[in-house]
C-alpha cells in the first residue's frame, strides 16, 4: 500500500479520537481493497484489525484479502474477501443508520448474505453478475443501556458479549462476499419498531437458534429501523423490572410501532395476582396505555405455538387462556392484533408432525429436542408470517415492506430450497424461557 493512503488511515484514526470527547463520528464512506481510493472515501485495506482507538475495522478475529482488478473506477476495481464468514465494525453511538453496500467483482458471479449485529437478517443472496456491482442498502437500529443519567437496562450475564449490546455497527459477510464500499449515516427520519418479547423474538446470536425479531428487518425497506428489546426468558413483568419498557419509552418517538409478543414465561408466573386475565392483562394494558401516551402504536401478538402434537398427529394448545387474554386486551385498548398462535399452529399443522421438526432446534445427534424455539428456517417462516399480517392489516408499516409474493401458513416455503449460510458463532447451551 502506499505511503499516501497510510497516512490517510492514520489522519482518519486521529479524527475519531479527537472527536470523541466532543461528538462521536456518525458518517462514513470505505473504501475496501488494496488499488486506488474513492473520492471522498476512506482507505481500508485488508489489514485493518477493529480496536476502540482507530474505530473501525475488521473483527473477532476474522480475516480477509484484498484483491485488485484494477480499472477506471476506484471504488468497484478492487474490493476485500475472504474464503470463511468475516465481521467488519465501525464504532457508533446509539441511533438508526443507513448503510449502503457496494459489492461485486469484474471476474466471477457472487452471491451475497448480509447480517448485522446479533445476526439480523439485513440482505439475503444477494447477486450479481460478472462486472455488475450490486449497491443495497438498509437501515440498523443500534442501542444502548443508558435510559438517563441513574437508569441503565438491567442484562443478563451472557448479554453482556452479545453485539446488540456494544457501542458498535457490526456487518456479517457471508464468504467470498467481494466487498467494494460501505457507506454508514446516522438518519433521523425513521419510522422505528421496537420489540418487546422473549426468546422467540429476540436476535439469537448463536447457530442453531434463531426468532422472528432477528428475520423480520430483511422484509422492510428504508424508512423502518427495526430496535429489538426482547431477551430470553423474559416474561412483561421482568421485561419491567429489567427496565426494558423504561428504555423503550425514553428513546420512543411519535409514530414508532412497538410490538409487544409474551406469554410463554408468563404462562409460569403463579402468585395468587398471575394469570392471563390478571398480571398478564394488567401488565398489557400498561405497556399499552403507555405507549400510546407517547404518540407511538402498540401491537399485541398472541404468543408463537409451542410444537405440541397429540397422538393423533393434532396440534394441542399449550398456552391456555394467554392467546385469549392478549385478543381482549388488544380490544379494550383499540389496538391491531396478530394472532401468532393460530397462524403458528396452522403453520406447524401443515409441516406435521415429522416436518415441523425441521423448523425447531430438533437435531437429535447433537442431544437438542426443543420444541419451542426456532432454527433460521421456522424462524424465517414466522417473519414472513408477521410481515404478511402487517399487509392483511393495512398498518401503517407496509408501505415500508419489500414487495413479495403473499405467504399464508398452509403454504410454508420449501425447507430443501431455503438457504441460511451460517454464521461462526455456535452454542448448545438452550435459551432462557425453554
Amino acid at each position: 500500500m502506499k505511503k499516501g493512503k497510510y497516512l490517510k488511515q492514520f489522519t482518519f484514526a486521529l479524527s475519531l479520537l479527537s472527536g470523541a470527547a466532543s461528538a462521536q463520528h456518525t458518517d462514513f464512506k470505505f473504501d475496501f481493497g488494496s488499488g486506488k481510493t474513492a473520492k471522498g472515501y476512506q482507505a481500508v485495506p485488508a489489514t485493518v484489525t477493529y480496536t476502540p482507538a482507530v474505530g473501525y475495522g475488521f473483527d473477532f478475529g476474522t480475516t480477509v484479502k484484498a484483491v485488485n482488478r484494477k480499472g477506471k473506477n476506484a471504488l468497484t476495481s478492487d474490493f476485500v474477501t475472504s474464503e470463511t464468514p468475516f465481521y467488519f465494525s465501525v464504532k457508533v453511538p446509539e441511533g438508526n443508520y443507513r448503510v449502503t453496500l457496494t459489492m461485486g467483482d469484474k471476474l466471477k458471479k457472487t452471491v451475497t448474505t448480509v447480517k448485522a449485529e446479533s445476526r439480523r437478517l439485513m440482505l439475503e443472496q444477494v447477486e450479481a453478475a460478472p462486472g455488475e456491482f450490486a449497491t443495497e442498502t438498509f437501515i440498523v437500529n443500534i442501542k444502548d443501556r443508558n435510559i438517563d443519567q441513574k437508569n441503565q437496562v438491567s442484562l443478563k450475564p451472557r448479554e453482556l458479549t452479545k453485539l446488540d449490546w456494544d457501542n458498535k455497527l457490526t456487518l456479517e459477510f457471508t464468504c467470498q462476499t467481494p466487498l467494494n464500499g460501505i457507506e454508514i449515516t446516522k438518519v433521523e427520519d425513521q419510522v422505528t419498531v421496537y420489540l418487546a418479547g422473549n426468546s422467540t423474538v429476540v436476535n439469537q446470536d448463536e447457530e442453531p437458534w434463531a426468532s422472528w425479531g432477528q428475520m423480520i428487518p430483511r422484509f422492510f425497506k428504508p424508512g423502518v429501523a427495526i430496535a429489538n428489546h426482547a431477551e430470553s426468558g423474559l416474561s412483561l413483568g421482568s421485561f419491567m423490572s429489567s427496565k426494558r419498557l423504561d428504555k423503550v419509552l425514553s428513546v420512543l418517538q411519535p409514530g414508532d410501532f412497538v410490538f409487544i409478543e409474551f406469554g410463554h414465561n408468563d404462562e409460569k408466573e403463579k402468585g395468587p395476582e398471575d394469570g392471563p386475565y390478571k398480571s398478564y392483562s394488567d401488565r398489557l394494558h400498561h405497556f399499552a396505555t403507555a405507549i400510546k401516551a407517547k404518540g407511538a402504536t402498540p401491537v399485541i401478538l398472541t404468543p408463537t405455538a409451542r410444537r405440541s402434537f397429540n397422538q393423533q398427529g393434532e396440534m394441542t394448545n399449550s398456552h391456555g387462556d394467554y392467546p385469549d387474554a392478549a385478543k381482549k386486551v388488544a380490544a379494550a385498548e383499540n389496538v391491531a392484533l396478530i394472532d401468532l398462535t393460530s397462524l403458528t399452529t396452522t403453520l406447524y399443522e401443515t409441516l406435521g408432525p415429522e416436518g415441523s421438526k425441521k423448523a425447531f432446534v430438533i437435531y437429535p445427534e447433537q442431544g437438542l429436542n426443543d420444541n419451542t424455539h426456532f432454527n433460521p428456517y421456522g424462524a424465517y417462516q414466522i417473519a414472513k408470517l408477521v410481515a404478511q399480517s402487517i399487509k392483511d392489516q393495512g398498518l401503517g408499516l407496509a408501505q415500508y415492506l419489500h414487495s413479495t409474493p403473499s405467504y399464508t401458513p398452509t403454504q410454508p416455503d420449501d425447507f430443501e430450497k431455503f438457504n441460511w449460510p451460517p454464521s461462526p458463532k455456535v452454542s448448545m447451551l438452550k435459551p432462557d424461557g425453554n
